[in-house]
């Protein structure tokens, strides 16, 4: 039994003892870390964090950059052309050939299309030969004339001496009588004949459509083979017209001014319009007239605005908005050194919507929020005419990640 216990003895493992005192110091090393990984997400999340930001500096704007006016009325219109035609041809026929194409400029008197001129031309040869023949008649009733003249003065004379007798005079007068009204006859005739060939040349001339005047194809109406008439279209297959030419040094703008408010408008008042296509670019107009009737519907005047100078951007139709500029009086006294100047800031440091923008002044690490009135755009950036300061510090970049009071860094 013995022998039994002591085998069972050898077998035992034997464990070391646990040592006194609860949790491993390891336990206690990882909670710590983990309190103070915490505490610092905690703090991250709780505290806010500075946005990196560029700085640039509001500067007074050159002495020869023209701030301008401000708008004292805003509206909306069409550039319409003044000077346009759609051209067609003065008689009906058939297109042969068309020589113009959508954007082709023209000079005045240039050939843009010819028509069949086959009926025409055949009628100005016949008109050529019944004047020939009217000019043959003329000079045959002349030469009756001149046979008759003669004879009847001789035959006055020998009247007179009682040679012959009042009968034989009197044939001799009526011989003269029809040989002079048969001369004024011919010669009638013959004034017919050339009004007849000039009408027939005037026919065949109006085969070839003329550009009435100088200016830029916008549509062509019409192609070889196509029917053209002035009068009608003829139940759909007949054109009205060979195209459509447009002045561009005649576009101007058409803009419809609240009746309320047309008192603020006058002829050769200044404007700036702005192109939908083009709404950075302001180009300087001025008020032609006022077109004196309102629309009733509407409760509109429509206004002219011409531009101040042509430009190739200027297309007929395009929209646009027109601001009618202040204008100063001539009694105006005139701006001293003290009057606040306008300054010029970069375009990454300006939300702008309209005459009206947002800029982030920085001041000890943060931003206030700021509207500003927006002038004309230079060369240097932005003009600002009223809401800021001179040398003040602006942040530039991304503005959307910026709010009134956020705290912002400066990045290198």
């Amino acid at each position: 039994m013995s022998d039994k216990s002591e085998l069972i003895d050898q077998l035992r493992i034997e464990r070391p003892a646990e040592e006194s005192g609860g949790v491993s110091w390891v336990v206690w090393a990882v909670a710590i870390v983990a309190g103070v990984g915490l505490a610092g997400g905690v703090a991250w999340y709780a505290f806010p964090r500075a946005i990196p930001i560029s700085v640039a500096t509001a500067a007074p704007a050159p002495a020869d950059v023209v701030v301008g006016p401000s708008s004292i009325l805003d509206a909306s219109g069409y550039v319409v052309a003044r000077r346009q035609a759609t051209v067609s041809s003065k008689i009906t026929g058939k297109v042969v050939e068309v020589k113009i194409e959508e954007g082709q400029r023209v000079e005045q008197g240039q050939v843009i299309a010819r028509l069949d001129d086959t009926t025409q031309r055949a009628a100005a040869a016949q008109a050529r030969a019944q004047r020939a023949q009217a000019d043959a008649n003329l000079t045959a009733a002349r030469v009756a004339f001149e046979n008759a003249k003669p004879t009847y003065q001789r035959n006055e004379l020998q009247y007179a001496k009682a040679v012959i007798s009042a009968q034989t005079l009197d044939t001799a007068k009526a011989a003269y009588d029809t040989a002079r009204t048969s001369l004024d006859v011919a010669a009638r005739a013959l004034a017919v004949a050339d009004s007849a060939v000039a009408v027939t040349e005037r026919n065949l001339e109006d085969t070839v459509v003329r550009a009435p005047f100088a200016g830029v194809v916008t549509v062509k109406a019409a192609q070889e083979g196509e029917m053209v008439s002035p009068n009608s279209a003829g139940g759909g297959y007949t054109r009205t017209g060979v195209g459509t030419i447009v002045d561009m040094d005649s576009l101007e703008v058409e803009v419809d001014v609240s009746e309320n408010f047309i008192n603020r408008v006058h002829p050769g008042q200044r404007v700036t319009a702005k192109l939908n296509a083009y709404p950075d670019w302001e180009i300087p107009a001025h008020v032609i007239a006022i077109i004196p009737t309102a629309d009733r519907a509407k409760a509109t005047v429509k206004v002219r605005i011409g531009f101040e100078a042509a430009d190739p951007r200027v297309l007929p139709e395009m929209g646009v908005r027109v601001a009618f500029l202040e204008g100063e009086p001539a009694s105006a006294p005139a701006r001293t050194s003290s009057a606040p100047r306008a300054l010029v800031v970069p375009m990454a440091a300006i939300q702008s919507e309209g005459d009206v923008g947002v800029v982030y002044v920085v001041n000890d690490g943060a931003v206030e929020r700021r509207s500003v009135k927006l002038g004309t755009k230079v060369a240097g950036g932005q003009i600002v005419l009223s809401g800021l300061n001179s040398g003040a510090r602006l942040a530039v970049g991304d503005l959307s990640r910026l709010a009134d009071g956020a705290k912002v860094r400066i990045a290198n």
